[in-house]
């Protein structure tokens, strides 16, 4: 990964590729823009169409997404498209969990998926109204132990921070730790939906935010269960505080493949590009956005040593028996 990653870095490939694989899915959550069923449309990717974007990309890490991606009846083809004989790239399948089963968590993680995101956005049943998904809590608290219980350690649970969960955050930690996965942070966007009402905006809000993360990361420090590195953690107030973060690194370090095939610099912008050469020459240059900060960014804002000193410490935390995503 670290190879691959210094390659891509060098020659302005994109590190992280996520391929949305459907715009339908089963929850239609509140700070999301890709609620519910939608006909699949015309031209939809094959696995053999990933096969050949895998070779030409040539990502380290890849991101399987939605929409919810396991609607996807040929999953488990593209998943082996996906993979190289090297077992790179390292593939993420991001879910809400609705479709998701144990047998499906094994035969996927045969075939060469490495992690497994589970959105959670409340520790208890306000996961069913915020995702407008009733009983999805109840199938998380049983489906998420049972995974962890094979002792593989490639289960997270992913957080996105709103002002609705902000109390909450804590509890989410630790029904994580109950559960025994790890858990990564991200912050709410307004560029999907256009609504500001689950921003965090007030100053009562942001100190109890700053107030948060300071606890988050003193627990990263005690057991490692948390992904983020504090880098990445401590943004999260800074985003909330200044409502946007410059540097953007989107079309560079990341990019996104749609279901038909068409290459977008970020899932925020419909702008549709026919190679990451012309992602370089026409997005990168006049992108001044810095209006998110969701995993896929904050991941990858960092400079090149920090980036390198994260993979290294998540290999540490991995011979340790506690991974990290990249």
């Amino acid at each position: 990964m670290i190879a691959r990653g210094t390659w891509s870095f060098c020659t302005d490939r994109p590190l992280v590729v996520s391929f949305e694989l459907t715009h339908s899915c089963t929850a239609d959550c509140q700070h999301c823009d890709k609620g519910g069923i939608k006909p699949e449309p015309a031209g939809l990717l094959r696995a053999s169409d990933y096969r050949r974007l895998r070779m030409e990309l040539k990502p380290m890490v890849v991101q399987l997404s939605g929409g919810e991606p396991l609607l996807r009846k040929d999953l488990e083809a593209i998943v082996r498209a996906m993979k190289e004989p090297s077992g790179l790239p390292y593939t993420i399948l991001v879910t809400n969990g609705r479709l998701f089963t144990e047998e499906k968590y094994l035969a996927l993680r045969k075939l060469g998926v490495n992690q497994f995101s589970i959105s959670l956005d409340f520790p208890d049943e306000r996961h069913d109204a915020f995702r407008r998904s009733p009983g999805l809590y109840a199938h998380l608290a049983e489906l998420v132990p049972t995974l962890a219980r094979h002792g593989y350690d490639d289960v997270a649970l992913n957080t996105a921070v709103t002002r609705e969960n902000l109390p909450a955050l804590l509890e989410i930690y630790k029904r994580s730790s109950e559960w025994g996965v790890n858990i990564s942070y991200s912050a709410y966007t307004p560029l999907r939906t256009g609504s500001m009402d689950h921003y965090i905006s007030s100053v009562e809000d942001l100190d109890l935010l700053r107030c948060t993360l300071d606890e988050l990361l003193a627990l990263k420090a005690r057991n490692g269960r948390i992904a983020n590195s504090p880098w990445t953690l401590s943004g999260i107030h800074e985003f909330f505080l200044k409502g946007t973060v410059p540097g953007c690194k989107a079309g560079r370090r990341f990019m996104v493949v749609t279901p038909t095939g068409g290459l977008r610099a970020c899932s925020m912008f419909e702008q549709t590009y026919s190679s990451p050469k012309e992602i370089l020459e026409k997005w990168v240059p006049a992108n001044t956005c810095g209006g998110c900060y969701v995993s896929i960014r904050s991941y990858l804002d960092a400079s090149y040593w920090t980036l390198l000193k994260d993979n290294v410490a998540s290999r540490v935390f991995a011979r340790n028996g506690h991974a990290n995503p990249c």
